[in-house]
């Protein structure tokens, strides 16, 4: 991998920004807020903050570079679909999960549905979201699915991905934002309370996360490589050098190297899907 050490300093970034929102938004509901319960009230809120940010941002965020992780790429691709696939579900179900306590909390105080942007922008990405993953496992995961195909909804399903996912933190800072400005009677928002500035300093990481995903994930450089790119290279380490036995040394990579090259051209289709992926 080129530039290897900024990767990962990016990557150890980005996991611990993500670690520190999810501990953000734990203090956040947990100290200034009502806590945690279900039982319609303010409490059952608090579960959408909650959820969206361990499960529709931190996990869809992991699963956006999962492919992009070096120490993953002697997996096998399928392998790699799974985790990617489950990364995606877990976090999609948190997501519906998190609308569910805002719906259940707004019939329960009489409070109308859908009429902000932010429920508007979040509600959108949630079921684009949805079809984002039916379309990941239909064509994916499912073998008899062309490699033309797959090679060809490729840059859709990757660009697909981080639309969703920029929305996802666009519309959580504007939630963050609407409630600060709801919840905060006395004092004010605009008077910077200690809760006003610390939920501020949470949007800050928000974006902070969202940025350093979508740069991993933007960087040509750090794409998985073809699966017959890594079959080459590994057949190469495979060969023995010439020694003592340095003809039969040489017959012996020639043929790995010949074994590598027909594995991989009866897997062409699916490469040419590969490079586009995440």
């Amino acid at each position: 991998m080129e530039n290897f050490r900024l990767f990962l300093v990016l990557f150890v970034s980005a996991l611990s920004v993500g670690f520190v929102s999810i501990v953000f938004v734990i203090r956040w509901v947990l100290y200034f807020k009502e806590g945690l319960a279900w039982d319609g009230g303010l409490a059952e809120f608090n579960w959408h903050p909650l959820l969206v940010v361990i499960g529709f941002i931190f996990l869809q965020g992991l699963a956006i570079i999962v492919y992009r992780l070096p120490w993953t790429w002697k997996w096998s691709k399928l392998r790699m679909k799974f985790i990617h696939a489950g990364l995606n579900i877990l976090a999609f179900v948190l997501a519906v999960i998190s609308l569910v306590a805002v719906f259940d909390f707004h019939n329960a105080a009489n409070i109308p549905n859908m009429y902000s942007l932010h429920s508007w922008v979040g509600l959108a990405a949630v079921i684009l979201y949805a079809l984002q993953l039916v379309l990941g496992l239909a064509v994916y995961l499912v073998p008899a699915t062309p490699g033309f195909v797959r090679a060809a909804l490729m840059p859709i399903h990757v660009y697909g991905g981080l639309l969703i996912f920029s929305s996802v933190i666009a519309t959580a800072l504007m939630g963050i934002t609407e409630k600060l400005i709801f919840g905060l009677k006395d004092p004010k928002y605009k008077d910077s309370p200690p809760e006003a500035v610390f939920v501020n300093v949470l949007g800050v990481l928000l974006s902070v996360f969202g940025g350093l995903i979508l740069w991993i994930a933007t960087r040509p450089q750090w794409k998985r490589p073809s699966d017959n790119q890594l079959r080459l290279a590994h057949s190469d380490d495979l060969t023995p050098a010439p020694g003592a036995n340095g003809s039969a040394s040489m017959t012996t990579g020639q043929e790995l190297s010949g074994e590598a090259r027909r594995r991989g051209a009866g897997k062409a289709e699916e490469a040419a899907a590969g490079k586009s992926s995440i």
